[in-house]
């Protein structure tokens, strides 16, 4: 038997090797606050950015790039624009100064560093947007704004920051409270300019609203989350919460000047959107390798993982769990500095004793490898792209088929069950009628009925019985507003509205909507429309206020409200709340859904 870990570590002992020295160091964690600050200065400054953002998450070093060449661009910025780079700069401090970049703050250029010699470390050291504090907490804690603990060495850097995320709301009617309580550290390495390192730990405590907790029961899986306990409280009134542990670990090194690898568990995301109709951050964390090739205006990604697969008479413990494996390849071009188009194809596919071989070509088409060998596996393929126009907007979408038949889709279209596709269409404006920092998002989703589906769950687009693109599922609709205003430096204020029109299904009626069912249990072959089933409309708005008192040290204060109207009574719901806390080097943990 060929066991897939072994063909994981045959795979790095052949790459490390080979690894070179102008590798772009760890990753950017997704929901970091430098992604939205990536989107405004790829949309405001126009220049070319060192990386597709498409396809997240984003290496520090280019990110760090992008942001080194806006400040020194012939570039009108605003001081809101200037604390968006020093967020940046503070955030990825081991990538300042590299050599093709000059060295100030505040867009007046001079000649970068004449010594190549020098270390990526030594050139940020030296470099005047590297920050520091003039007074250590204990002498060591905090030597810079951004990580608690701080190594420079010549050939090793070393950073290690808390992680927090508390957060209280109480509900009325004596239900539970929504709680949070979750503690972790994090840290990240490089070694020779060579190899990097990226992991966190995460604790969490949870008391979730009713809508999340019904999800739960449906799908014997929490949203983001693998293996979970009950967690009960007398202080906070929590008697059906979770407890679960979660971590990510990413080692990444470069096989050459323009290939890099990583190879890890955790999770990825693919596209411009709030949302991602072909590869979003949605489910539990996966194992991984990931290649990344970039060559002149083409970046070309493998992704290869591990899933896991559960069954209904599974307990919540996890036991039991089965395998399968995702293949996944995304080809992005840039057509100029504006425009860029991407195709995405992904296999879904188990075998009782062995990793299917044939997948591991980096190049090959899954369809034409699936139709040569007869396998049952399931393809998606699809497109993305978007074009930012005039310095102030962002076009993009999204395209996704899992299968469909020309005539049945677009000669007869009589509703054929295996007509099954996803769309995504959106807009970005930046500076809203000239006020800096307003910020304005729209987008609009669609998912036909059994889309993501497959005649098991072995191939099912889901990990963990968690969806790997949108939450809904399919058959649905969306709407999504977001809109982000930045006052002052330290004060972000954040508003959405999702309205979702969706089809859900009936006890022992499979209409479309849960992917983890096998769509050979369809109710019907035709008169298949997006909604059917038992219609249900979902009204989602939230409004965030966060106060940043130091770097990555958020103060928040959040209103929520969530409406569902079905037409079955019984599934109707409701959740309003006020809340509050703090986080420290963590994103917020959201279930828009």
């Amino acid at each position: 038997m060929l066991n897939k870990y072994r063909i994981l570590l045959l795979i790095g002992s052949v790459l490390l090797p080979l690894a070179s020295g102008f590798a772009q160091g760890s990753s950017l964690p997704l929901g970091s606050e430098s992604y939205h600050i990536i989107d405004r200065l790829s949309i405001k400054t126009g220049l070319y950015a060192p990386f597709h953002t498409n396809a997240r998450p984003h290496p520090r070093g280019a990110v760090a790039r992008l942001a080194m060449q806006a400040d020194t661009a012939d570039v009108e910025l605003s001081d809101l624009y200037r604390k968006d780079l020093e967020y940046i700069f503070r955030d990825n401090n081991e990538w300042l100064g590299m050599a093709s970049f000059a060295t100030t703050l505040g867009g007046r250029k001079e000649r970068a560093w004449p010594d190549t010699a020098l270390t990526q470390v030594e050139c940020s050291l030296l470099d005047a947007r590297y920050a520091r504090c003039r007074k250590p907490i204990l002498g060591f804690a905090y030597p810079t704004p951004a990580n608690f603990i701080e190594v420079n060495d010549k050939y090793f850097h070393l950073r290690a920051n808390p992680m927090l995320n508390l957060h209280y709301a109480p509900l009325s009617n004596e239900e539970q409270p929504v709680f949070i309580n979750q503690r972790g550290l994090e840290l990240r390495a490089g070694v020779d300019d060579r190899i990097y390192f990226y992991a966190n730990i995460v604790e969490s405590q949870a008391a979730l609203p009713q809508y999340v907790v019904q999800r739960v029961r449906r799908d014997i899986a929490l949203p983001g989350a693998a293996l979970y306990k009950p967690y009960n409280s007398n202080v906070f009134n929590i008697q059906n919460g979770y407890d679960f542990l979660n971590g990510q670990g990413v080692l990444g090194f470069n096989i050459s000047r323009h290939v890099g690898a990583q190879l890890g568990y955790g999770r990825h995301f693919i596209g411009n959107g709030y949302r991602s109709m072909l590869l979003s951050d949605f489910a539990q964390n996966y194992p991984f390798l990931r290649l990344n090739w970039n060559v002149w205006k083409f970046h070309y990604q493998n992704l290869y993982a591990e899933l896991d697969i559960r069954s209904a008479n599974q307990t919540r413990d996890g036991t039991l769990v089965s395998k399968k494996y995702m293949a996944a390849h995304h080809l992005s071009i840039n057509l100029g500095k504006n425009v860029n188009i991407g195709v995405f194809e992904t296999v879904i596919f188990a075998r009782p004793n062995h990793f299917a071989l044939h997948y591991l070509n980096p190049v090959i088409l899954y369809r034409a490898v699936e139709q040569a060998t007869g396998s049952p596996d399931n393809v998606l393929i699809g497109l993305d792209g978007r074009w930012n126009i005039a310095r102030r907007f962002q076009l993009y979408g999204q395209f996704i088929f899992d299968e469909f038949v020309f005539r049945e889709l677009v000669l007869e279209n009589k509703g054929w069950w295996a007509n099954k596709y996803g769309i995504q269409a959106g807009l970005k404006y930046v500076d809203v009628l000239g006020i800096d920092h307003l910020d304005v998002q729209a987008e609009l989703n669609f998912s036909r009925p059994y889309n993501y589906t497959h005649r098991d769950s072995t191939g099912s687009y889901a990990h963990h019985n968690q969806a790997l693109a949108h939450p809904l599922g399919a058959n649905f609709k969306e709407a999504v507003f977001i809109a982000r205003y930045r006052p002052m430096p330290r004060l972000f204020v954040e508003a959405r509205l999702i309205r979702a029109n969706i089809g859900e299904d009936a006890p022992g009626q499979n209409w479309g909507n849960n992917i983890l069912l096998n769509h050979d249990t369809r109710v019907q072959e035709y008169g298949n429309n997006t909604g059917q089933g038992i219609a249900a409309d979902v009204t989602l708005a939230g409004l965030d206020i966060s106060f940043m008192a130091a770097h990555n040290v958020f103060f928040d204060v959040q209103y929520f409200y969530r409406n569902k109207t079905s037409e079955d009574p019984l599934r109707n719901n409701q959740v309003q709340y006020i809340g509050g806390g703090i986080r420290v080097n963590m994103a917020k943990l959201r279930m828009d859904f």
